[in-house]
């Protein structure tokens, strides 16, 4: 049985464009996109204020597609996109965007990655993507001028990004900036138009962003301009009816707002829900280049944001510093979006107590289906589910060997079908193949379906990965379900569950745990391990008790978006036990 949107959800409000670029369906009216003279600056900078307005970012736009036309030789009609593969390598700034769409512009690709990357991970990326020029900021230079050398980027074409003082370290001369490329644009012809056929915008490359993956090296997900543009109309429809209750009386403009913009905007969250969605609809986007609970706190409070983008990681942070919170006024705040991992319904709970009138929100998504597949209005807000589908998304569930499941909570893997799900893998037809099957996305997430209890309206609980379920005697234990559990012990800060070998079992839950620092130096660490295990035990079915033990460690490894590394975890479990010489 397949799964739609609610009946409450709008449709989408015209055909979806398939022969335009990305920056002209987000800087040109005719595409029913907010009006930019009464749109807020699109980016702000969180530290110093700094902004461009709507119409001054369309402008910068044009002068740069023209000065990177002028600099690198590219031209809008020719060629292919692969030609033009621009990287970049930064923190966020308030350009990181007028970037993208001046690569676009010339009919381009970037191929933004993880500014925590190591070198070598930089490097893999830069030379599966070909990338022909490399933009970053200078305090990651350093790094990024020995991965452009590794892969043969000439150091004339690495450009800088600008950033505030007080995260850019010291001054670095001798490489041109993205302003200087501007003024020079600024000097310079108009550069024609791009000149696409029917249906080029969905067959296009647009971004080339690398999805983490659950083992090997991360792979360039293709995401087409046609992509970007179905999520950004899809999330605006599902929104609206929430966002027009917030107009004021006798205002005859659409609501705008100010959103916080600290998630990285190399990963798609970020990228697309965040970005485009925030500029398409005139809102203005508050960036900041890191996450740093006090400053992070006062950037709420300075710019009245209204609508905070999270992950998990930082919600627990919120939870657990009621202290620090309450020295802030965050009373302009209405809602907040959760993504890019699952938030515990404990959790969710906890930050509702401390904040009764914020709806928190929760969707879910994947590079692959660029970017958001069901998302949460205030009006149905379902604690623990991901939301509902948006509009023109059909969803299956499915077992193992792929028969459909029909009922209501009963779990399956989740495939979804829809505009927005992306072109496949570069150079890996092996993978595309395996993960895009007849239209449909193979998400690789464990998921039910259950109708919320007061709207009835169809809700998607993501479960867990499908490669993380530990099997205990053939019975399917959920990482994330012991982790909400041990994160409402006391002594626990942060965690982690995997699944570890057992002679008997075949595999028993392990956690590894971060303590709390309401934790005493003179409590053992065997009495705070067994009190731990005595807080599974009189709560969870037996199947799932820590029979693998309970390891303290200093912090859970997790990727930029709050991601939980547990390969990361497993491999050296691994290593340990084959040291010890256990059976692996």
């Amino acid at each position: 049985m397949p799964f739609y949107a609610p009946n409450w959800v709008p449709k989408l409000p015209f055909e979806i464009p398939d022969s335009i670029s990305v920056d002209k369906f987000i800087l040109d009216e005719n595409f029913d996109r907010h009006p930019l003279g009464y749109s807020r600056p699109p980016f702000i900078c969180g530290i110093t204020g700094k902004e461009y307005s709507a119409l001054e970012v369309k402008e910068r736009v044009d002068f740069l597609a023209r000065g990177l036309s002028n600099e690198l030789g590219f031209h809008p009609n020719q060629g292919s996109e692969w030609d033009k593969v621009i990287g970049l390598f930064s923190i966020n700034t308030i350009d990181t965007l007028t970037l993208a769409w001046a690569t676009h512009r010339i009919g381009g690709i970037q191929t933004p990655a993880n500014a925590a990357y190591t070198v070598q991970e930089l490097e893999h990326q830069l030379r599966d993507s070909g990338a022909k020029c490399l933009f970053t900021c200078s305090p990651l230079l350093d790094l990024a001028l020995q991965a452009a050398k590794s892969v043969g980027i000439a150091e004339n074409r690495i450009f800088l990004l600008d950033v505030p003082q007080a995260v850019a370290g010291k001054k670095r001369d001798g490489y041109k900036t993205l302003d200087q490329l501007i003024d020079q644009g600024q000097k310079l012809a108009k550069i024609e138009g791009l000149e696409w056929s029917k249906g080029e915008g969905a067959r296009r490359t647009a971004f080339l962003c690398y999805s983490s993956g659950t083992s090997g090296l991360p792979k360039g997900v293709m995401i087409s301009h046609k992509n970007v543009i179905a999520n950004v109309l899809q999330m605006r429809a599902f929104e609206d009816p929430w966002r027009k209750t917030l107009i004021e009386p006798g205002n005859q403009s659409d609501y705008t707002e100010n959103v916080l913009g600290l998630l990285p905007l190399n990963h798609i969250y970020a990228l697309i829900v965040v970005a485009h969605l925030g500029a398409y609809r005139g809102d203005g986007v508050v960036v900041l280049p890191k996450f740093e609970f006090k400053s992070f706190l006062e950037t709420i409070q300075t710019h009245k944001i209204s609508n905070l983008y999270l992950v998990p990681p930082i919600i627990i942070t919120i939870t657990k510093s009621r202290d620090v919170v309450k020295q802030y006024d965050l009373s302009s705040v209405k809602s907040i979006f959760t993504g890019a991992a699952p938030l515990g319904e404990e959790t969710a709970q906890d930050l509702q107590s401390m904040f009764p009138t914020w709806a928190i929100r929760q969707g879910y998504g994947m590079t692959e289906s660029a970017t958001v597949v069901c998302s949460t209005i205030p009006s149905d807000v379902y604690f623990g589910s991901s939301g509902s589908l948006l509009p023109g998304i059909e969803a299956r569930i499915v077992t193992p060997e792929g028969e459909e499941i029909t009922e209501y909570d009963t779990p399956g893997e989740l495939i979804v079908k829809g505009p927005a799900v992306t072109l496949g893998y570069l150079n890996n037809q092996k993978a595309t193949d395996e993960t895009f099957v007849d239209g449909y996305l193979r998400t690789g997430d464990e998921a039910v379906v259950r109708k919320h209890p007061k709207s009835g309206h169809e809700h998607i609980f993501i479960v867990d990965r499908l490669k993380e379920l530990i099997k205990v005697k053939g019975l399917q234990v959920a990482p994330a379900e012991l982790e909400a559990h041990l994160l409402t012990h006391p002594a626990v800060n942060d965690c982690v569950v995997i699944g570890v070998p057992s002679d008997r079992e075949g595999e028993v839950p392990k956690a590894f745990v971060v303590k709390s620092p309401s934790v005493g130096l003179e409590e053992s660490d065997r009495m705070v391990a067994r009190d731990i295990a005595r807080h599974v035990e009189q709560h969870k079915a037996k199947h799932k008790w820590l029979k693998g033990g309970i390891e303290f460690i200093d912090i859970v490894p997790k990727s930029p978006s709050g991601k939980i590394l547990r390969r990361l975890l497993r491999d050296k479990e691994k290593e340990k036990r084959r040291a010890a010489g256990a059976k692996l």
